[in-house]
């Protein structure tokens, strides 16, 4: 096959995989989110994200990175001179991580089928950006192809990894001021309702 066939097919399983990974995380905060609901409605919706979970990870995500990895190692090895590149062993670096965080998600994954919930929806909101910080290191690693430029990269990726939190932490916020206008304003139709 053509080196040029297998990259394009690496390319399109390296996004269905992350793809999946962005949406499994999603999943995972709405699930541990479900628990506060009220009993028949936490069952319902937990026990459909538990099947939304199992099909996405085992029939898109696993696949995808199983794919991505194969026609990976098969670039390499029709092109072994990527090896000798300094910004390849960086982006492998990033790779690597790539692969423990997959392998956390499935933790979490199998955690949650068994109805475990060891995680608040903050945490996975953060773990969520995770994914897009390795995905930003290997595109801006691939595009630039340069060993030394990935060190702005990096201080590149840490700025927007300190704006992604800032914005979780507003949101989260900006989220309990709206549940506690609600809570306010319900008791005060509380309050009027009771004096007439």
């Amino acid at each position: 096959m053509d080196f040029l066939y297998i990259k394009a097919l690496h390319i399109i399983f390296v996004v269905t995989w992350f793809a999946g990974l962005f949406y499994i995380v999603r999943l995972f905060i709405y699930h541990v989110e479900a628990e506060k609901k009220e009993p028949v409605a936490k069952k319902i919706l937990q026990e459909q994200y538990k099947l939304m979970e199992k099909r996405l990870w085992y029939i898109i995500t696993w696949p995808s990175a199983i794919l991505a990895s194969f026609f990976a190692f098969w670039m390499l090895y029709k092109n072994p001179v990527y090896l000798e590149m300094p910004w390849m062993h960086v982006k492998l670096s990033f790779v690597m991580a790539l692969y423990f965080y997959h392998g956390a998600c499935q933790k979490i994954f199998k955690q949650l089928q068994k109805d475990e919930i060891k995680y608040s929806s903050l945490k996975l909101r953060i773990w969520n950006e995770v994914a897009t910080i390795i995905l930003f290191a290997v595109v801006f690693l691939v595009v630039l192809k340069n060993a030394i430029n990935w060190i702005w990269g990096v201080v590149g990726i840490v700025l927007t990894s300190v704006l992604l939190m800032m914005s979780i932490k507003l949101y989260k916020k900006i989220r309990a001021k709206r549940s506690w206008d609600k809570l306010e304003e319900e008791m005060l139709k509380k309050d009027i309702e009771e004096e007439e």
